[in-house]
C-alpha cells in the first residue's frame, strides 16, 4: 500500500510497450463499484476472493505488467499464478512513506480505522515475510517513479542477459 505499484506499473508499461493490468481497477470494472464500496458492502473476505479470481485471469496472459494490491501476497495461489508467467517485484516502502503517501485517502479501506499508523506498521510487519518471496526487491521510499522503473528495467536486463 502506497509503494507506487500502479504509477510504476503504468510507466513501466509505457516504457516497454507491454500491456498494463491493474488488479484493483479490473475488480472495480467487473463489479461496477469501488474497492472501498466492496469492502463496506461485502467485507474483506469477499474482496480477497474477487482478487484471487482476477489475479488468476490476468496472470494467465502473456507479456503484461500487472499491478496488484498489497494484500495479494496473503494467498499463496495468487503468488503461484503470478510466478507462472512472470517475475514478481516487491516495491518495498517504509511505514513513514506509506503514511505520507496515503494520509487521509478514503480509498484505502484498511486504513479507515482510528489509528491508521498502527495498522500500517502491523500490515508491513505481518506481510514482510510474504513480500520477501518476490524475485526482486526495490526500496521505493526515497526514489522517484522514474528511478524505480529504471531499477526494474535493470532487473529485466539481468534476467535476459543471465
Amino acid at each position: 500500500m502506497g509503494s507506487g505499484k500502479t504509477v510504476v506499473g503504468k510507466m513501466l508499461s509505457e516504457k516497454t510497450g507491454i500491456k498494463f493490468a491493474d488488479i484493483d481497477t479490473l475488480i472495480e470494472k467487473a463489479q461496477g463499484i469501488t474497492i472501498p464500496e466492496i469492502f463496506h458492502n461485502f467485507g474483506e473476505n469477499y474482496f480477497r476472493e474477487l482478487e484471487k479470481e482476477m489475479v488468476a485471469k490476468a496472470a494467465g496472459e502473456q507479456n503484461q505488467v500487472i499491478a496488484t494490491g498489497g494484500g495479494v501476497v496473503l494467498n499463496a495461489e495468487n503468488m503461484e499464478n503470478l510466478r507462472r508467467n512472470g517475475i514478481i517485484i516487491w516495491l518495498a516502502v517504509s511505514s513513514e512513506a506509506v503514511r505520507k503517501r496515503t494520509g487521509g485517502n478514503a480509498n484505502r479501506p484498511l486504513l479507515q480505522v482510528p489509528y491508521p499508523e498502527k495498522t500500517i506498521e502491523e500490515l508491513l510487519s505481518f506481510r514482510k515475510s510474504l513480500y520477501s518471496k518476490a524475485d526482486f526487491k526495490v526500496e521505493t521510499s526515497n526514489l522517484t517513479v522514474e528511478e524505480v522503473v529504471e531499477e526494474i528495467l535493470g532487473f529485466k536486463r539481468e534476467v535476459n542477459d543471465g
